[in-house]
Formats: structure tokens, C-alpha cells, sequence
């Protein structure tokens, strides 16, 4: 029997919101229920942000009923406090609407000590490989990492780390992490066919995340590094007001036309009160690998000047090389292939100043020796 909206707002009818007085279908809460052709449901529900810890208890009995229905092959459900186009407010007892507020940050992973998002005003600038090989730099540091593919429209992880397969399914419903290179990684791409379309709004792609974030055995880590969709839109704010996010790191192109969208991604993460860790200037200098002449091909320095202006932090540079492009395309990441050259040496230093900013300055423990065979 094929799966219908009408199937999964009658399952949803089941699941009380207000003690037993009203149901989760007829609450006003739901945003549009949608069914992709994998037969995998998503949902959003709408909240207070002082809800947030009580709601959390309707959001999975909604999935558990949503689940249980034959022929359901996942559910993304997610809370926010958007509220669905012609709707109520949520009814909280008095006759005020609710301010438009962020989820509480207090909203902890379990093990998880830190989480860092890897982000930038706008696709193509090398967010994802910068992602991968600073997660990668932080492991080199003797720390527990773990790596979010976030990025729903264009996951980049599977690729970038030769992963292949998919994850195993554990006891409630929890994903166990892929694992590559002491990495613990996650992402949609391991979740969905390589040439799909993720043809998804906003609630669908928070719902998707959110699963990812909290329903997956991530263990104890030290830092969760989470590769962002790029821009900032509803989806990049919902995802750092809803997420306990201890910084940002923004990567850009010395262009001025990626330096535009770098500064809209600054201010976003400062007007939600998360820390910049640092900007990162990517594809900074050309040398050319026959004649050794230096081309400055998006201009040079300019996400340098840009964090002196906005008075945050300045990771470095990262040449426009083919090795790391190779090395990318290959699945066996700079950091880890050749771990002792230049490239490799940038990321880790990248990685240093980041963990000096979430630790105080505290050492980490002593490096493993990575070894590619």
C-alpha cells in the first residue's frame, strides 16, 4: 500500500501535544507534511523556544508513530520556532505571541564537548575540503573527532573521504557513524542515491540535520565539526540557533565577490551570539607547476584585510593547488596522504589556533602518527 499524507496526519493524530485534550494533527503546529519517491516522510514542528524540552518528547513519539506505518523507510522530523505559513501561534496559556527567539543552546549532544560549523556566504569557495582537512588537522592533534556533512543540496564527505556503503541501523533507530581516517562521519550522501536530486525545503533539510546531529551513536568526542550548507538562509540560521555551537569558522576566496558573502556569514553567526573562530582565505595563490610563476588568480590577502576589519581572528591561506584537488577527488585528503608537506602543515596550524580558541589554550595530547599504506 502506498504511503499518503492523509496516512501520516492520521498517525500523527495519536500523538498527544497538550496532555489529552488535542492532538499533534490538529494542533496548528505541523508544517507540510512531504513524502519523497524513497518513501521517507518529513515534517516540522512548531514551538516556543521555551518549549524546546518538552516538545522533544512529542517530536519522537511523532516519528515512532510515523515509523510504525508499513512501507516507511525513514522520517525526518525536526522542532522549530518558524511558524508554518497560516498558522496560529502555539497556544502557551496566555493571549501573547510568542517573541521570535532562538532554541535554547543548552540542547547538549551526549559526549560531544564541542561543535564547530565550517561555513561560507556562498557555494564554490572550498568549504567542504577545508571541512575535511581541518577535522582531519584536529584528529593529528591526538583529539576525537567527528565530521557532519550538513551541507544537504551538495554532500561533498563521501567523496572527500572514500567512504562508501552505507551506515548500520543500532537499537532505536540511532545510526552508527561511518568511520574513515579515526574519523567518526555522517552524512546525507550515505543516506541517499549519488545522483539524486535533494529537491527539499527548508523544514525537510532542518529535519534531515537534526536527525544527523542527535540521532547518531557519535561516542565521546572532543570536537563534532559540521561541513554547513553554504549562504545564509533560513535553513544556515535555524541550524546555529538550534545547535549548540561553541564557533564558526568561515572560509572565502580573496574575491570580492566571495568576501561580500563571507561578511553576510560573519554577521549572521554574531547576531545569534556564536564566536567567529576565523575566517580562512582559500584558493589564495597560483603557482604554476611548469614555469614557478606566482598568479594571484582571485586576487590575494583580501580575507586577510577583511578579518583585520571585522576584528576576528585570521586562520590563513590556502594556495589553488592540484595536489589538493587530486588528493580530494581521490578520497585520500591532503592532511592524511602527505602529512608532513606544506598543505597539510597549513591545515594543522588552522587547526591548532581553533582548538586554542575552544580550549583556552589548553595542550592537546601528544599527535598519532598517521600512516597511508
Amino acid at each position: 500500500m502506498a504511503i499518503t499524507r492523509e496516512h501520516v496526519l492520521q498517525a500523527l493524530s495519536s500523538v498527544p501535544v497538550d496532555g489529552d485534550r488535542v492532538n499533534l494533527t490538529a494542533s496548528g503546529r505541523l508544517s507540510d507534511v512531504v513524502l519523497d519517491d524513497a518513501d521517507r516522510v518529513m515534517f516540522a514542528i512548531t514551538i516556543d523556544p521555551s518549549e524546546a524540552a518538552t516538545m522533544e518528547r512529542v517530536r519522537q513519539a511523532a516519528v515512532a508513530a510515523v515509523q510504525a506505518l508499513p512501507g516507511v523507510k525513514g522520517v525526518f522530523a525536526s522542532l522549530t520556532a518558524d511558524r508554518p505559513a497560516g498558522s496560529s501561534p502555539p497556544s502557551s496559556g496566555t493571549s501573547q505571541r510568542p517573541r521570535p527567539a532562538a532554541l535554547p543552546k543548552t540542547q547538549h549532544i551526549p559526549g560531544v564537548k564541542h561543535v564547530i560549523a565550517v561555513a561560507s556566504g556562498k557555494g564554490g569557495v572550498g568549504k567542504s575540503t577545508t571541512a575535511c582537512n581541518l577535522a582531519l588537522g584536529l584528529k593529528a592533534l591526538g583529539l576525537k573527532v567527528g565530521l557532519l556533512d550538513a551541507d544537504i543540496y551538495g554532500p561533498s564527505m563521501p567523496k572527500l573521504l572514500g567512504i562508501h556503503g552505507k551506515p548500520r541501523l543500532l537499537e532505536n533507530r540511532i545510526l552508527e557513524p561511518m568511520e574513515a581516517y579515526g574519523l567518526k562521519v555522517m552524512s546525507i550522501g550515505f543516506l541517499v542515491e549519488e545522483e539524486a536530486a535533494m529537491i527539499w525545503r527548508g523544514p525537510m533539510v532542518m529535519s534531515a540535520i537534526t536527525q544527523m546531529l542527535r540521532e547518531v551513536a557519535w561516542g565521546d568526542l572532543d570536537v563534532l565539526v559540521v561541513d554547513m550548507p553554504p549562504g545564509t538562509g533560513d535553513a544556515q540560521l535555524t541550524m546555529a540557533q538550534s545547535t549548540p555551537l561553541a564557533g564558526a569558522v568561515i572560509v572565502s576566496t580573496p574575491q570580492d565577490l566571495a568576501l561580500i558573502d563571507a561578511r553576510r556569514g560573519v554577521s549572521m553567526f554574531k547576531r545569534v551570539e556564536i564566536p567567529i573562530l576565523g575566517i580562512v582565505e582559500n584558493m589564495a595563490t597560483f603557482v604554476c607547476p611548469h614555469c614557478g610563476q606566482t598568479s594571484h588568480i582571485f586576487g590575494h590577502g583580501g580575507a586577510r584585510d577583511e578579518a583585520k576589519r571585522l576584528g576576528v581572528p585570521f586562520l590563513g591561506e590556502v594556495p589553488l593547488n592540484m595536489r589538493i584537488r587530486e588528493l580530494s577527488d581521490a578520497g585520500r585528503p591532503v592532511v592524511v596522504t602527505d602529512p608532513d608537506g606544506p598543505h597539510a602543515r597549513i591545515y594543522k596550524d588552522m587547526a591548532h589556533e581553533v582548538w586554542n580558541a575552544l580550549s583556552g589554550g589548553a595542550a592537546a595530547r601528544p599527535a598519532p602518527r598517521i600512516v597511508i599504506e
